[in-house]
């Protein structure tokens, strides 16, 4: 099986869509959320969290904030990137303002 870092993207963050959710709008969503990772099952290999804004680092400067449009992640597992798309088909996500979703493989690490 391989892993793959799966990117939740949106044109408004998360913390702005949970801060304007009404606590209806908010069950609908967890609900969505918990019906698509029982028919994901096995293939989560963590759920994830929504994340807040971002902030960049170099070695020649302080932090910054950036401006990426990332709202969340998950890592799941799956044979081939086409059995993760068949995954992720009607995934919640979609739903979000702008939303589509960003899928990383991960790479083995030469020597480990």
């Amino acid at each position: 099986m391989k892993k793959f870092l799966v990117l939740y993207r949106s044109t408004v963050s998360a913390s702005e869509q949970m801060a304007t959710a009404s606590p209806e709008q908010a069950k609908a969503g967890m609900d969505a959320w918990m019906a698509w990772a029982q028919h994901a099952g096995p293939a989560i290999v963590e759920m994830g969290s929504p994340v807040g804004q971002p902030r960049h680092f170099t070695s020649a400067s302080a932090s910054r904030e950036g401006d990426a449009h990332i709202g969340g992640f998950s890592i799941l597992q799956a044979r081939d990137a086409h059995a993760l798309q068949s995954i992720l088909a009607g995934h919640p996500h979609f739903h979000a303002p702008g939303g589509s979703i960003e899928v990383f493989e991960f790479l083995p690490m030469p020597g480990m």
